[in-house]
């Protein structure tokens, strides 16, 4: 099978088998518009970048990492670049309750990708095999204990504040993540003051307004490297005073330079 972009109706349904795995290599970027399943969601990358967008947040999924939607979380997809290769499995809604009840990110284990790979080989069928059976439910379990031992804050996402007053200020940096507003300017359109502020946005979403801001940056740059413009251009764009400043913030967050994290993409 194939598309984990846009979910086949045979994997978006109840019938069929517990557990559905589909593969993917698409050139071009590519846009998928919000929509919801009825069966929980996987999304991993072979080769590539994609977006993952949800109401409690984004996330950059490169090869190390997957991120999982449970039945009915509307989202939207994007992939970066000029080549995408990725993978999906489709859970059904009763097994789906045993794994994580909200969208999160988390690494991949050579495991997991294993049987992603195994799965996804399987002809249609109606019923399962055995040990196929067996095979499917070792999926499940790989993917509950990649989230039990992933840590939220290394993977590369933006969680979303969810009260409405700080909804404006999320979403104007998402828009342009070089903005030059000070807290000033954002406690105003926020309609509240900068203490205020800055203890809202970090209780919703765990990060002060400068750090947010930063992954906001980091994470748009990405988005803008994976499809090929320069360092430089990118850098500047996105407000740092030199392309060596924005090096050392990528560095910083990622281990390596913008270079070596993209050629680790085309794996």
């Amino acid at each position: 099978m194939s598309d984990p972009l846009l979910a086949p109706a045979r994997a978006d349904s109840g019938a069929g088998p517990f557990v559905i795995a589909v593969t993917l290599e698409t050139r071009g970027v590519r846009d998928t518009a919000p929509h919801r399943h009825a069966r929980g969601q996987l999304l991993g990358s072979y080769r590539g970048l994609l977006t993952v967008g949800t109401e409690l947040g984004r996330w950059l999924v490169p090869a190390s990492d997957a991120v999982w939607l449970p039945p009915q979380h509307r989202h939207s997809l994007r992939s970066h670049g000029d080549r995408f290769c990725g993978w999906s499995v489709y859970v059904a809604e009763a097994d789906s309750a045993a794994l994580p009840a909200q969208p999160c990110a988390m690494r991949v284990s050579g495991l997991l990708r294993e049987a992603v790979a195994r799965v996804a080989a399987w002809p249609p069928q109606a019923r399962l095999e055995s040990a196929q059976v067996r095979l499917g439910q070792v999926l499940l379990d790989e993917i509950a204990h990649c989230h039990s031992h992933s840590r939220a804050g290394e993977r590369i996402g933006l969680p979303m504040p969810r009260d409405p007053r700080l909804q404006p200020v999320a979403l104007a940096l998402i828009e342009d993540p070089a903005d030059p507003r000070g807290l000033a300017e954002w406690a105003a359109l926020a309609h509240l003051s900068e203490r205020s502020l800055s203890r809202h946005f970090s209780d919703e979403t765990g990060y002060s307004l400068l750090q947010w801001r930063q992954r906001a940056r980091l994470m748009r740059a990405l988005e803008r490297l994976a499809a090929g413009e320069a360092v430089t251009t990118v850098a500047l764009d996105m407000g740092y005073d030199s392309a060596s400043a924005f090096i050392a913030m990528f560095r910083r967050h990622l281990g390596a330079s913008p270079t070596q994290y993209l050629d680790s993409l085309k794996d």
